[in-house]
């Protein structure tokens, strides 16, 4: 294996939050004044930290019990957070769904669930394209809201530094209520019942739910006779709930990067997950150089162009010390190269004794255009790619440790198919997103039934294979 790189790319020099600038950095905005680009992250620095670094520890804990073959993470969230549609309901609703997700899983598995949320900071998309064109109009593209604005006009594309401050206000916001909703007493375990969406009970999933929760309750209720309540066992009244985006603005990442004052540590206060996309995953990578270098729980979406040497090569950078709950491979293939394109990399990592979280996105993979020009992702390609991650983890003795899904508790009609049956002709009716399109609450809780049957599967086979 040839692992030899450049002195430039080596990432063996000693790290600083800033020194990513040396390298090659893909994905980024061109500011038109770059003084002001100084200003706001020199004001970010003075800002309060949006998470922190015993958090981040946490989350590398749980994660690690995913890469023992212990636990599930659940990773979901909007593709990209907007500012027009921030509002509580929204957040409340993703927030539900992810805990119904969680439910249906930990039920069936035994397992327990990590929940970590692609929201509070998941604002910069990567593009295909630095310009897009419009009636013969050239204009920057749309790279989400904390940069520039989706509207086809000149003033609205300029990428505006000052976003980078909205988009912080927005996440402590958003944060604020996250850890409201999960120790305050709304992810109690007795209201499992309450936590269904009006419109999801029109969904065939929702009868099924529903038994889950009656059987929950009663074992509430055994355990409350007993002694045991919500209000003597913490952790029936709340739960661990965490946050994660792509870094990929690496200004605001950096401005948000403190000394954790106990140990030394470097930590991205942004978020307590960070990771890195197909875009920006290559050798010499400003986006790898500046993610070594801090604590936090890390991804990195692998998808078919990643051969096993290169994976390898950045897994020794990300994770030298070979950390178990460190690293989380997230896998993007589509439902028709998944089983092809995968195994090599898992005989790869697992041949090398890489201590590594696999977790599959079945979305990026499996994204068409219908044929009245929506982009949509057909349900029945996400539930294929699914399948196969998790046949593959079979057939290799390794965990099919998690799943990556850009969802929304909103009643969305963006992705077709599913037990309520989008059409391509329905998708006008609620089309919301402000880039790709997203499973809805039904398709959501679907999913994770679906889920559940390959957990209960994997466990039985690795059962067998210990007898």
């Amino acid at each position: 294996m040839n692992t030899s790189l450049t002195p430039r790319q080596n990432h063996r020099a000693p790290w600083t939050p800033d020194g990513w600038r040396s390298y090659e950095a893909r994905q980024l905005p061109n500011y038109p004044d770059v003084a002001e680009v100084d200003a706001v992250e020199n004001e970010l620095r003075a800002y309060p930290p949006l998470v922190f670094a015993g958090e981040a520890r946490q989350l590398k804990r749980d994660l690690a019990q995913v890469a023992a073959g212990k636990a599930f993470l659940l990773q979901g969230g909007d593709c990209a957070e907007s500012f027009a549609e921030f509002h509580p309901n929204n957040i409340r609703d993703t927030f539900r769904v992810i805990l119904q997700m969680a439910v249906v899983l930990t039920y069936a598995s035994k397992l327990p669930v990590v929940k970590v949320g692609r929201i509070a900071g998941q604002f910069a998309k990567p593009r295909s394209a630095d310009l897009e064109e419009l009636d013969g109009i050239s204009l920057p593209s749309y790279r989400g809201d904390i940069v520039n604005d989706m509207a086809f006009e000149a003033t609205a594309r300029a990428p505006d530094p000052r976003r980078m401050l909205r988009a912080y206000m927005q996440s402590a916001s958003t944060l604020n209520l996250l850890r409201a909703f999960a120790q305050g007493g709304y992810a109690n375990l007795a209201q499992v019942h309450k936590w269904n969406l009006d419109f999801v009970g029109r969904s065939p999933w929702a009868k099924k739910y529903e038994d889950v929760a009656e059987r929950i309750g009663e074992a509430l209720s055994f355990m409350e006779a007993c002694g045991l309540s919500p209000e003597t066992v913490p952790q029936l009244k709340g739960t661990d709930f965490y946050t994660s985006h792509e870094a990929l603005l690496l200004g605001y990442e950096s401005a948000m990067t403190r000394q954790d004052s106990l140990t030394g540590d470097w930590v991205d206060t942004s978020a307590h997950m960070l990771w890195i996309g197909d875009r920006t995953r290559f050798d010499g990578s400003a986006h790898i150089e500046f993610l070594r270098g801090v604590l936090n729980p890390l991804g990195l979406k692998a998808g078919p162009s990643l051969e096993p040497d290169a994976l390898l090569r950045m897994i020794d950078v990300l994770n030298p010390a070979n950390e178990p709950g460190r690293l989380t491979i997230i896998t993007r293939f589509g439902y028709d190269k998944v089983e092809a394109a995968l195994p090599k990399l898992v005989r790869a990592v697992k041949r090398e004794g890489r201590e590594v979280v696999w977790s599959c996105d079945p979305m990026h993979g499996n994204t068409v255009k219908a044929a009245n020009g929506y982009k949509t992702r057909p349900f029945d390609r996400i539930l294929g790619e699914v399948k196969g991650f998790f046949a593959v983890h079979r057939a290799e003795g390794t965990h099919a440790g998690g799943i990556h899904a850009e969802m929304t508790g909103q009643n969305v009609t963006e992705c077709t198919g599913g037990a309520i049956a989008i059409t391509d002709e329905a998708l006008a009716d609620r089309y919301h997103t402000h880039c790709d399109p997203r499973l809805n609450a039904g398709q959501s809780l679907e999913l994770a039934f679906l889920l559940a049957e390959q957990l209960k599967a994997e466990i039985a086979d690795r059962e067998a294979r210990a007898a």
